[in-house]
């Protein structure tokens, strides 16, 4: 059973993205049947094609895709006996356009992303990480006119300088990194510009859970213009774990998000950013993962661009200290388990003990230790919060004045 303890940050936090199924190296299905022996009867020099079973389904695939089209008959087409063949006709096509822009959207989604484009860029940047050097592209969010832009931290992990290309540029521009939050994997991008179309930022209370999203971002880094997924809203408030922390307060989404997409925005119908594109889950060997993509909500983007904003003009950043080990439950229930308690730290002050589940904080419910994890980091030293616990069948209310974590030995 894993446990965390924030007195001991060198622990190794799980990733969310496991690796891809392999491709079997073999087929499961049994070999073909032998060929058949050349019927009698057959002209020399051509053979009769074989009856193999299983064929015939993928032939009334393709026929019924052209029966679709039936409709829409592009020419005539001619076979002769011996082989040879003919095509006559004309192709027809639709009417000529009267000169309308053809970058004019028809559909919903088509608008919302036209809206929101120029508000996005492109992110690219020489990084250095745990595993060495190499070159990171992803995509960003304008937030003022004025250049502010905001991505996440993996994107310029260990980069100094950016490029950073604008809709509808072909020369990138240099941009600084202001500031970076790895654990909440955000980070503030300045370039020298003004006059920039930013991006309109939702109330986080209004995301309801079924509402229609659009992914928007240089998913691959492809040529041309940001690409554009759509899906719902398949889930609020999710917690994950990746490799530089756990991440809250997330929104997971079915629009689907490939690299190149971090950073990127996730909006809403009314075009207006309900997160910021940051993870996806994917399957491994023992485990299947479809369309499960996660955006950091706008709650709490709004909350870290104001210290990033800090920590851009020198303000040091400052985490909370509890001082307590923690486990998930192994008996399916949820909240997060008090595995020890540091003597004299502010959980212990408070009266918290071994074997106490953490149900909720400052009124947020505490689902497991992820949860945890990130709302009393994400406090300031100083802060009283609230906690409700369990034990023994007995739910407890206590409060507990949290001091500044040591960062050091990070």
């Amino acid at each position: 059973m894993s446990i965390w303890n924030d007195s001991n940050p060198n622990e190794t936090i799980p990733t969310i993205e496991p690796r891809w199924t392999p491709i079997a190296t073999q087929s499961p299905l049994p070999p073909p049947p032998p060929m058949p022996p050349a019927t009698p009867g057959v002209p020399s020099g051509r053979a009769e094609r074989p009856r193999r079973r299983g064929l015939g389904v993928v032939a009334l695939a393709l026929v019924s895709a052209v029966s679709a089209l039936a409709g829409a008959a592009i020419g005539v087409l001619a076979t002769r006996e011996d082989d040879d063949m003919v095509t006559t006709g004309t192709v027809v096509t639709a009417p000529e356009t009267d000169g309308a822009n053809i970058s004019e959207a028809n559909t919903a989604i088509g608008k919302i992303a036209l809206a929101v484009a120029p508000s996005v860029v492109t992110i690219s940047a020489n990084t250095e990480s745990q595993f060495g050097e190499g070159e990171s592209v992803g995509t960003g969010v304008i937030i003022n006119s004025n250049g502010e832009i905001l991505t996440n931290a993996h994107v310029v992990e260990g980069a100094d300088t950016v490029q950073v290309r604008l809709m509808n540029e072909t020369e990138p521009r240099r941009g600084t990194v202001l500031a970076a939050d790895p654990q909440n994997d955000l980070a503030l991008v300045k370039i020298n510009a003004t006059g920039l179309t930013a991006a309109v930022f939702a109330d986080s209370k209004k995301v309801r859970l079924g509402d229609p999203v659009v992914a928007i971002g240089y998913a691959l880094n492809l040529d041309g213009g940001p690409s554009v997924t759509s899906g719902i809203v398949s889930a609020l408030g999710r917690t994950i774990t990746t490799e530089s922390g756990a991440l809250d307060r997330l929104i997971q989404t079915d629009a689907a998000i490939s690299s190149g997409n971090s950073g990127g925005p996730l909006v809403n119908d009314k075009a207006q950013v309900i997160g910021i594109n940051t993870a996806v889950a994917r399957s491994d060997v023992g485990t299947a993962a479809n369309n499960i993509g996660f955006a950091i909500s706008t709650e709490e983007v709004l909350r870290v661009i104001t210290t990033l904003r800090d920590q851009a003009n020198g303000v040091e950043r400052k985490q909370g200290f509890l001082g307590v080990g923690l486990t998930d439950r192994s008996d399916g229930g949820q909240g997060a388990v008090i595995a020890n308690v540091e003597e004299g730290s502010p959980a212990s002050k408070a009266g918290i003990e071994e074997g106490d589940v953490i149900l909720a904080i400052n009124g947020v419910p505490i689902a497991g230790r992820t949860g945890m994890i990130a709302l009393v980091r994400d406090a300031q030293p100083g802060d009283t919060i609230k906690i409700k616990l369990e034990r023994a069948g007995k739910t407890i209310n206590v409060s507990a004045t949290l001091v500044e974590r040591d960062t050091s030995k990070d």
